[in-house]
């Protein structure tokens, strides 16, 4: 350790020779800003020391937080230091900004592993959140995927379903057309069954209308004939009369012109 610091001490007054100065100059700053470095050698294994691995670790973290202030306004001060030395001149700058840059790199470690003990809560909380919201998103992404999966197999249900409706409503509306063929087909054979029923029919009620007409015609000819004879008869039994009702009348008419002998009372014609 004796060695380190010593080490340190060496390199501040490195960078002070190097830096051009004057050694009463040097000597200033090293007198100015030896101090920083020693509190910083002090404090070294002081804070490293100071380790929060819990949060009941309240003594470690207020220490922490003591220390970190401290820290924190030596680092203001050194700024200010620096500040307020530089304007001397350039080179006198460039030697206060190399010391203060040297030990802000000392200070600064020291201040940030303070700080990191002084929020352990905070920090611990901050990471506590960002395991929170990693496993929302997880969850969250889990939950996206078994959603989009429901989804799907949603989709494909209802496609499959779709599928098996169409399937259906095409093979009733080929059973329908079948039936509606078959249906049609037996309609044509009755209507054909039918019509070859009504033709034969009619056919026979034309034949029975022929064979009636010829029947009648064939009646009124015997009747025709059968008048005819019997005009005929009466005609012929009329002539007869006739004749006998002329012969009658011939006869009476010989008689009626017959003269009747007064002495023998016999009828003489006429002639």
């Amino acid at each position: 350790m004796f060695k380190e610091r010593l080490n340190m001490a060496n390199k501040l007054q490195v960078i002070i020779e190097n830096s051009g100065l004057k050694k009463s100059e040097g000597d200033s700053l090293l007198e100015k800003f030896g101090n920083y470095e020693q509190i910083a050698e002090e404090w070294e294994t002081k804070a490293k020391a100071i380790v929060v691995t819990d949060a009941s670790q309240t003594t470690e973290i207020a220490m922490a937080k003591v220390a970190r202030k401290k820290f924190s306004d030596l680092r203001i001060e050194l700024e200010k230091s620096r500040k307020s030395m530089k304007e001397q001149s350039l080179r006198k700058s460039q030697a206060i900004d190399a010391v203060a840059r040297f030990l802000a790199s000392l200070i600064s470690p020291i201040e940030e592993h303070l700080k990191l003990q002084e929020n352990f809560v905070k920090i611990e909380g901050e990471k506590k959140l960002e395991r929170l919201r990693i496993e929302a998103e997880l969850v969250a992404e889990k939950e996206r995927l078994e959603l989009e999966e429901k989804e799907r197999k949603e989709k494909e249900r209802i496609r499959l379903e779709n599928i098996r409706l169409k399937n259906e409503a095409d093979a009733r509306e080929k059973k329908m057309a079948e039936e509606q063929k078959k249906a049609l087909k037996e309609k044509e054979k009755a209507d054909a069954k039918l019509k070859a029923e009504q033709e034969a029919n009619e056919k026979k009620q034309a034949d029975l209308k022929a064979k009636a007409e010829a029947d009648r015609i064939k009646s009124e000819g015997l009747a025709k004939i059968e008048k005819e004879k019997a005009d005929k008869k009466i005609a012929d039994e009329k002539a007869k009369t006739e004749d006998a009702k002329l012969e009658q009348e011939r006869v009476q008419k010989l008689l009626d012109e017959q003269i009747e002998c007064p002495f023998c009372h016999k009828k003489f014609n006429k002639k």
